[in-house]
């Protein structure tokens, strides 16, 4: 009998497959379990992963045993209870020490399966089954990282990249290419002599031999003097660097910040706005934010005023959408860049601006831009803004979604819903 032994070392993710195979196995365990994580953590706290429960009776694995076999009867004595085709009922719970809650002294329990998934896993399961709409790549552009790619051979290069082969084969074709005349003039000559040495029983000319064997060492010495390895025969492998096109995208965040909105609704649209920030990073090689705030006046601001700095007044939301207007055309044209748009409201707004509202998106935004969402963030009754962007979203159903959140538990879900993919048109 022969044994092989597989001395291989193993590599650093050796076991990067099972777990792969382990996580698609109880895949709906671990969105349902990411899906209470997402109602219980902050949005902003996606440096660590997640601790996922199983119980213990889901990872159960089947086996296979040999059963004796054949058609057999048992009758068993002490049976006093039960004739044959009764049905056994489940024994009541506790007092058995499997997890009932009285004590006792027999029986014994499993703990659930526990594990930790890490920060990259957890957001894989966030944002699983979604899907941005119209996620059209208009143009590759932003050529910052750049591949190699094998571009044939070249005479100079460093010792790492030499090719051996390529550089035999020149060696060789060169010395053919120089030696040529000379082995033909060798040959000749070797001929001559070998006549002459076979015509010297009927005329011998020592003189004629001596002269052939100094040229044919003459000859051969010439040919020894060619090297066998120059320094122009050495090839390398040629490697060209191609840049890699990127895509960009940018996404305009605008949030209301006047006396209406409080500090718990200014919380809920932060969080919203980093879940989409995180969710247009993994869709986008190079993604910007714009941030725009705006009371009866709209003002682009950097990411720590427009998250932490208080303003009170009215609300005249028209103002934050010609702003994004003016930026668009004059930093993200949009045959360049996929222009994505969130904004957050409380729904406060001055009336007849709310018309002016409609015609800004539905005829300079939307026409040049991916996606558009709104949500807003109240408890009471809509008020104009509401209506009107419900007509917009009549006439633009592709590009522009509205949702309404009441509390930071709602963001998750309504997130999903803005955001979720179509399987009828991936189907068709």
């Amino acid at each position: 009998m022969s044994h092989i032994i597989d001395r291989r070392l193993n590599a650093k993710n050796k076991s990067a497959v099972n777990r792969q195979r382990f996580l698609q196995r109880y895949r709906e365990h671990i969105k349902k379990a990411v899906a209470d994580a997402m109602a219980q953590r902050s949005i902003t706290d996606m440096e660590q992963g997640e601790k996922i429960s199983i119980p213990s009776r889901d990872v159960q694995e089947p086996v296979f045993q040999h059963g004796r076999g054949g058609r057999r009867e048992n009758v068993l004595p002490g049976n006093k209870e039960f004739v044959a085709g009764d049905k056994i009922s489940r024994p009541p719970p506790g007092g058995t020490g499997a997890g009932g809650s009285e004590a006792s002294d027999q029986g014994e329990g499993q703990d659930d399966f526990v594990f930790q998934i890490s920060q990259a896993e957890f957001l894989d399961f966030m944002f699983d089954d979604l899907a941005l709409p119209n996620l059209v790549k208009r143009q590759l552009s932003g050529t910052t990282d750049f591949t190699r790619h094998r571009a044939g051979y070249s005479n100079h290069g460093n010792p790492g990249q030499l090719n051996v082969v390529r550089s035999m084969r020149s060696a060789h074709a060169r010395r053919i290419a120089l030696t040529a005349s000379k082995r033909r003039r060798l040959k000749a000559l070797e001929k001559e002599l070998q006549q002459e040495r076979e015509n010297a029983d009927i005329l011998y000319n020592p003189k004629r031999v001596s002269e052939l064997e100094e040229e044919i060492s003459r000859v051969r010495d010439k040919i020894q003097r060619v090297p066998w390895l120059d320094t122009f025969d050495l090839k390398y492998n040629l490697h060209v660097k191609h840049p890699t096109p990127h895509s960009k995208a940018v996404m305009f965040c605008l949030m209301d910040v006047s006396g209406s909105m409080t500090q718990d609704t200014k919380d809920i649209a932060k969080r919203f706005f980093i879940l989409l920030y995180l969710f247009l990073q993994r869709n986008y090689e190079h993604t910007e934010l714009v941030f725009i705030r705006h009371h009866t006046s709209a003002k682009e601001v950097d990411e720590h005023e427009f998250f932490y700095s208080r303003e009170t007044g009215g609300t005249i939301v028209s103002s934050a959408l010609r702003l994004m207007q003016d930026i668009m055309a004059e930093r993200y044209p949009a045959d360049q860049w996929n222009i994505y748009g969130a904004q957050a409201s409380d729904g406060d707004n001055w009336n007849e601006d709310s018309a002016v509202c409609h015609r800004l998106l539905t005829e300079s935004i939307l026409p040049k831009a991916q996606y558009f969402s709104y949500i807003e963030i109240t408890q009471r009754e809509h008020q104009a803004l509401w209506y009107e962007y419900q007509s917009v979203k009549t006439r633009f159903p592709e590009l522009f979604a509205m949702q309404q959140i009441t509390e930071a538990r709602d963001i998750y879900p309504v997130f999903r819903e803005l955001f979720h993919k179509d399987i009828r048109k991936q189907a068709g």
